[in-house]
């Protein structure tokens, strides 16, 4: 059923409904743009000239911008409008490891009791991980680490591996913590990834994680978790040196 389906019948016609289905349309393209790398941080976001490019009202690019500001990919300066976030600051990243750590090692411990749901598809994840790594360590040999198309696919197939987890972890309000540190995240992922040596290890820490799930102890996908957390941690505190 559509969203203008839905907005009629028993609850009369709310023409906010699809007002809000173009803001999430053109909230979802601007957050693409911003994920992908296509726009340098501190470049400025003209809510009129993206409201001409994507043949929409400024109102629904205004809304959406409220909504990438909370998530931290914009910020907004009084009397001057919206700029793109600049890198994550190393005390941004302590913060954000330390949310990441405590949300993930949780989720990883109540999905634990359930490995027989959710090993199958934390195989296939972690498979699209390692291929999709093996992408990236070629561009790198060949001196084309700069593939947005590969890199974007990589960091998809890390985020997917971990929302395996998040999804068999029972308990919503988890899940909903996750989808707001999703973008922050993105973020992380992007700066820790500095070369090959980092796609191994990201590969082989996600390897370990299936191991523990598969081995039936009820401790070592968490310990195995905790420690993939530290390592990306370290990785990344170590690049910003």
């Amino acid at each position: 059923m559509s969203e203008t389906e839905q907005s009629t019948g028993l609850w009369g016609t709310d023409p906010t409904l699809e007002r809000r289905g173009l803001r999430d349309h053109v909230y979802d393209r601007i957050l693409n743009g911003l994920m992908r790398g296509e726009i340098d941080p501190g470049s400025r976001l003209s809510i009129d000239t993206i409201a001409r490019e994507l043949a929409v009202s400024p109102t629904p690019v205004r809304e959406a911008m409220v909504q990438l500001e909370r998530t931290g990919l914009v910020t907004r300066e009084a009397h001057k409008g919206y700029r793109v976030a600049p890198p994550l600051s190393r005390d941004q990243l302590e913060e954000l490891f330390e949310a990441r750590m405590m949300l993930e090692t949780t989720a990883t411990a109540l999905a634990t009791p359930h490995r027989r749901l959710l090993l199958a598809e934390l195989r296939q994840a972690e498979a699209e991980h390692r291929r999709a790594g093996g992408e990236v360590i070629a561009a790198i040999a060949r001196g084309d680490a700069d593939d947005v198309a590969l890199t974007t696919s990589y960091f998809s197939s890390d985020a997917a591996f971990h929302q395996v987890i998040f999804d068999h972890c029972g308990n919503h309000y988890i899940r909903q913590m996750s989808e707001t540190l999703g973008a922050q995240l993105h973020r992380l992922r992007q700066t820790v990834l500095r070369g090959v040596d980092d796609v191994n290890e990201a590969i082989a820490e996600h390897e370990s994680i299936v191991a523990a799930f598969e081995s039936g102890a009820p401790d070592a996908p968490e310990r195995a978790m905790r420690a993939h957390i530290a390592h990306v941690r370290s990785r990344s505190l170590a690049a910003e040196r």
